[in-house]
């Protein structure tokens, strides 16, 4: 895993600027500009396992709009015990409190958020691990089920490990630097959030080739 490699690629594409640019400007399209977003990123997923991650992918509306929902349709498969056992939480936390004491359903809701806050805790955790093989696997073989096969997903996180706690390092870096364009006002966060993007999958196709070729 080269780390600093995610952060130097993008400009050594001599458009980088015009390329980041006009991905910054598609963003702007409510929902399905974060689609086409997403769907860059899988072009950079497949350039970084092929040996080729420069120049930046060109803008290529129809085809990353369908990559970005698919990979969004993988997410929020791997989302919904999230979701589902908040929607209990929160639905426990209401009843005790329309049918108990108000002490009674604060011990109730404590409870609760201690139960089920732990295991949405835990499953996040190994959702942010297995969703870099999972957006790896699609980039490649193209279909939303090829990014559902949990045993072979897991399989590659098991095996590298270290390159996908890597992953979870430069997720955390990517998320400081898509806020440093707040900075600069309004064009600047749609620039940098567009930059760490690019970085986030430049990492996301190096574990992934680790991952195929162990």
């Amino acid at each position: 895993m080269d780390f600093g490699r995610s952060f130097s690629f993008v400009f050594e594409d001599s458009d980088w600027l015009k390329k980041v640019g006009i991905m910054a400007l598609v963003t702007l399209i409510p929902v399905i500009g974060q689609f086409v977003l997403i769907g860059w990123g899988a072009e950079i997923i497949r350039r970084v396992v092929r040996g080729a991650d420069t120049p930046l992918p060109e803008l290529d509306f129809g085809e990353q709009l369908g990559d970005g929902f698919k990979l969004f349709v993988i997410a929020l498969v791997y989302s919904l015990p999230i979701i589902v056992l908040s929607i209990i939480m929160g639905g426990l936390t209401a009843v005790a409190a329309s049918v108990m004491d108000y002490d009674t359903a604060q011990i109730i809701g404590v409870i609760s958020s201690i139960c089920f806050g732990g295991i949405i805790i835990l499953y996040s955790i190994v959702l942010v691990l297995i969703l870099p093989a999972a957006y790896g696997n699609f980039a490649m073989k193209g279909n939303i089920a090829d990014g559902l096969r949990i045993g072979e997903l897991f399989g590659y996180v098991k095996n590298n490990i270290s390159a996908y706690l890597i992953v979870l390092l430069g997720t955390i870096v990517a998320s400081f630097v898509a806020s440093l364009g707040s900075i600069a006002c309004g064009i600047g966060i749609l620039l940098t959030t567009v930059y760490a993007n690019a970085m986030m999958m430049h990492l996301y196709g190096q574990a992934y080739k680790k991952s195929v070729q162990a």
